[in-house]
């Protein structure tokens, strides 16, 4: 089924799954690697993951280099969003459970 065919409600569920899975999977990662790394792979995958979203979508090697400049405003804009979102949650969190986060 295509996301087209799916409700806002069904495919908020299926997307915050997909975010959990990529959460396990570098929680996993971070046992035996540095969590700077993990993130750094994960922002790394997200790009080179992205740029192809965007060249699948361009017909030909002109439609792709005129895509550029608004798929990076998007995802760069996308990016800044989630991170703030994410950062205030955890200045959040980190004051009601600052007894459990690890400390470095």
């Amino acid at each position: 089924m295509a996301d087209d065919e799916i409700n806002d409600e069904d495919l908020d569920e299926i997307y915050r799954r997909m975010v959990d899975l990529f959460i396990d999977r570098a929680n996993e990662f971070a046992e035996t690697n540095s969590q700077e790394n993990v993130g750094l792979a994960l922002l790394y995958a997200a790009a080179r993951f992205n740029a192809h979203v965007v060249s699948q979508h361009a017909n030909t090697l002109e439609d792709y280099a005129t895509d550029i400049p608004k798929a990076r405003q998007f995802f760069q804009g996308q990016y800044q969003e989630m991170l703030e979102e994410n950062l205030e949650d955890y200045k959040q969190l980190y004051t009601r459970y600052s007894n459990f986060i690890k400390k470095q």
